[in-house]
C-alpha cells in the first residue's frame, strides 16, 4: 500500500532513501486506484515529533493493501513548541480546519507529554475535544496511541487512567484476547510489544464501559482495545511503531536528565530489552552506543504491521468514496463489522 508524497515533507524523502515505496504525486495521479486519506494528529514533543512521524508513516507504507495512502499531518494548539519546531509545523503540516472541510477516511492520534495527571486541565484538552467531536461523527475509524488513548477514553467514556507504582517501560510478551476479531486476522498468537508509560487503564475499566479488549500482556496489561462498535475507535497503550532503538534513545535521554540533576535517581533499564551483555554496557559510562545498538532487536514490528494492515483494509472496505462521509451506504455505524450477536 504505497504512500503518496503529496506534501513537501522531508519524511517522504527520508523514507525513499531508506527503500520505502513512496509515489510521487504525478505517479499517483496516473494510477486508477482508490486512495485513502489518513489524518495524522502529531502531539509529540519537539524531540520526538519527527521520529514519531516517520515511524507511523513507515507502518502505514509497509501495509500491502492495494490503495494509495495520502497521509495528512497536522497538530493542535496547547502544545509547547520551540520556534524551529513551530516553523516546521507551519511549513510542512496541514491545517485541521481545511482537513475537516475536505474529510478523512481515518485518523491516527499520537501520544503527548503532559505536565499534570489531570488531562482535563491541560492546554491541549479543548483543542483535542474539537478534533474528537468531529472525528466521532465523520471519520470511519480513529486509532489512538498512548496518551491519546487515555485522553479519548476520558473524553468519550469518562474513564480515568490510573497511576502506576513504577513506570511500565520495556518489551513485554502479549497474546490475543479475541483472536477472531478482524483486526487480529493472521497475526501471531504470542508476540512482543514495547511500552513506555506512567499510567494505565485496566481491562476492568474498559469492559465496564462496554469496550472490547483484543490484546493484553501475559501479565494482564491491556495493549489493544476497541470501542463498543468494535471499529470506530481503536486504542493502543503500547507502541508498535517503535524502532529497534527507541527505548535505548529514551534511556539515554533519562541518563542525561539524571546527569543534569533533573531526576533524583539513575533510570532503571527498560525491562526485557537488553540482553546480559548490552545491559552491562548500558550501565557503564561512557555509553558504548554503537556496540549496544548492534545487539538490539525489533521483535514486535511484524505484528504491528499486520494489525495496521488489517485496520486499513477494514477502513478501505467500509469507508465512503466521498471522504466527507464515514461509511458506504447500508453500513450500521453502531455495528460496522456486523459482529453484534443476532438476537
Amino acid at each position: 500500500m504505497p504512500l503518496v508524497g503529496h506534501l513537501a515533507l522531508p519524511t517522504f524523502t527520508e523514507l525513499r532513501a531508506a527503500g520505502q515505496d513512496v509515489l510521487t504525486l504525478d505517479q499517483a495521479l496516473r494510477q486508477d486506484i482508490r486512495e485513502l486519506h489518513i489524518g495524522f494528529l502529531n502531539m509529540m514533543p519537539d524531540a520526538a515529533l519527527r521520529s514519531t512521524e516517520r515511524q507511523f508513516f513507515q507502518l502505514l507504507g509497509s501495509c500491502n493493501q492495494i490503495a494509495q495512502i495520502y497521509v495528512h499531518p497536522f497538530s493542535i494548539p496547547g502544545l509547547d513548541r520551540s520556534p524551529d519546531t513551530q516553523s516546521y509545523i507551519d511549513n510542512c503540516y496541514e491545517k485541521f480546519e481545511l482537513l475537516r472541510e475536505a474529510g478523512l477516511d481515518a485518523l491516527i492520534i499520537t501520544g503527548a507529554n503532559v505536565a499534570t495527571p489531570d488531562l482535563v486541565n491541560e492546554p491541549l484538552w479543548q483543542p483535542l475535544q474539537e478534533v474528537i467531536g468531529w472525528a466521532a461523527r465523520q471519520v470511519t475509524s480513529v486509532l489512538c496511541s498512548c496518551l491519546a488513548t487515555h485522553a479519548l477514553l476520558k473524553s468519550l467514556y469518562g474513564i480515568d487512567r490510573q497511576p502506576l507504582t513504577q513506570k511500565r517501560w520495556g518489551v513485554y510478551r502479549h497474546r490475543c484476547a479475541k483472536s477472531r476479531h478482524p483486526l487480529l486476522r493472521n497475526i501471531n498468537t504470542l508476540f512482543d510489544v514495547p511500552h513506555s508509560r506512567h499510567n494505565e487503564i485496566t481491562r476492568q475499566q474498559l469492559e465496564r464501559a462496554g469496550l472490547h479488549v483484543l490484546i493484553e500482556s501475559c501479565q494482564g496489561d491491556v495493549h489493544l482495545a476497541v470501542s463498543p462498535d468494535q471499529l470506530r475507535f481503536v486504542f493502543l497503550q503500547g507502541h508498535p511503531e517503535y524502532d529497534f532503538n527507541s527505548l535505548f534513545k529514551e534511556y539515554k535521554r533519562e541518563l542525561v536528565r539524571f546527569d543534569r540533576g533533573e531526576r533524583p535517581d539513575r533510570p532503571p533499564l527498560p525491562e526485557n530489552y537488553f540482553d546480559e551483555t548490552t545491559a552491562h554496557l548500558a550501565l557503564s559510562r561512557p555509553l558504548a552506543e554503537s556496540l549496544i545498538e548492534a545487539e538490539l532487536h525489533n521483535t514486535w514490528g511484524d505484528t504491528g504491521k499486520a494489525i495496521f494492515n488489517n485496520w486499513l483494509g477494514l477502513v478501505y472496505r467500509l469507508t465512503h468514496v466521498d471522504r466527507r462521509l464515514p461509511f458506504v451506504d447500508g453500513i450500521d455505524p453502531e455495528d460496522p463489522l456486523q459482529l453484534r450477536p443476532v438476537s
